[in-house]
């Protein structure tokens, strides 16, 4: 198949480009390679994929709708997976206008370029901060979502009501992945593990809100990856038991829309996850203890059933072997 996938040069965007390439589909990257995090790690990813076979890349913006527009012309690709997108919650609290640009405009004109030109099917990034003030656990695809406690929150929950809208209106597949807490390989610099890794190795204390006591699904990214491949090659249509008088938000009688929670089912405690590094790393790590952050949630825990149900899969890596294999790719990576 031939396979756009926007934030090609991410954490999780190019993982799954490297799957997709050895399977034998053709791969468009686009990514613009902004600077919210060190470009040389985007950089350092890319040039890992492009010398692949079957392998194309466009750098551009999700908001820079002709360049997206000319991708998809020249291209024509079969299926589009949207990972691309301004990410953190944290940062959405001192940059909103980039939330509404990447996350809103941005996939607008994803949503627009996929309806002009046949999309076979959707697939792209939501989050688990959607679940936002609910405290029902496990958090479930049927819970509501409309109590957000973050802008970056709310964009997520915009765009799984405006590709519901795009798959009613225009016959659209579209599946929306909740990703829950990822970490791995390659990771994002400005998600814990790798700043408590980076602290650590220099000797530095970590910052460690709600004073460790919270829980996160925390999901390795190749358990991510192939719950994204297991959806994107499941295309969905409308739900035959779905009830407009008691609606399932996580499937449509109306439209070909799906939503799902990729996510570890063992929530572990924030404390636990630096327990396991630091036995990894062989160091200890000095602790500041703080509050819990404006826009975090305390707990999370996924409820993947109806990602087995339908795929068959759900993730399955331990933080012991994920929290090890990361420290192997950071140490041989930045030679530490």
């Amino acid at each position: 198949m031939r396979i756009l996938v926007t934030g090609a040069a991410g954490f999780i965007g190019s993982t799954l480009s490297h799957r997709l390439l050895a399977r034998g589909d053709e791969v468009l990257g686009y990514d613009n390679l902004n600077a919210y995090y060190d470009p040389t790690l985007k950089d350092a990813r890319l040039a890992l994929l492009t010398p692949k076979p079957g392998f194309s890349f466009v750098k551009g913006s999700l908001e820079d709708r002709a360049t997206l527009e000319a991708a998809f012309d020249s291209f024509k690709p079969q299926r589009v997976v949207n990972l691309a997108a301004q990410a953190g919650v944290r940062y959405s609290l001192e940059n909103p206008h980039a939330y509404i640009d990447s996350n809103i405009v941005g996939f607008l004109n994803v949503l627009e370029a996929c309806r002009h030109r046949g999309t076979q099917h959707l697939v792209y990034a939501s989050s688990s901060s959607v679940y936002g003030a609910n405290r029902k656990l496990p958090f479930a695809v049927e819970d509501s979502v409309d109590h957000p406690v973050s802008l970056y929150a709310a964009t997520k929950k915009a765009n799984e009501l405006m590709a519901h809208t795009y798959s009613h209106l225009f016959g659209l597949p579209t599946t929306g992945l909740r990703f829950f807490t990822v970490y791995g390989p390659w990771g994002r610099p400005d998600m814990a593990l790798f700043l408590f890794t980076r602290a650590i190795l220099d000797g530095q204390p970590i910052r460690v809100f709600n004073h460790g006591r919270h829980k996160r699904s925390f999901t390795y990214v190749d358990d991510i990856v192939e719950g994204v491949i297991r959806t994107l090659d499941r295309v969905p249509g409308r739900d035959p038991a779905w009830r407009g008088d008691a609606p399932d938000p996580a499937s449509s009688g109306v439209a070909p829309y799906r939503l799902y929670n990729i996510g570890n089912e063992q929530p572990v405690e924030l404390l636990r996850y630096i327990e396991v590094l630091e036995q990894c790393l062989g160091r200890k790590a000095t602790m500041e203890l703080l509050p819990l952050q404006a826009g975090d949630v305390p707990d999370t825990e996924a409820d993947v059933s109806d990602l087995v149900a339908d795929t068959g899969y759900r993730p399955v890596v331990p933080v012991e072997q994920g929290v090890a294999n990361f420290v192997s790719w950071y140490r041989k990576f930045y030679e530490a």
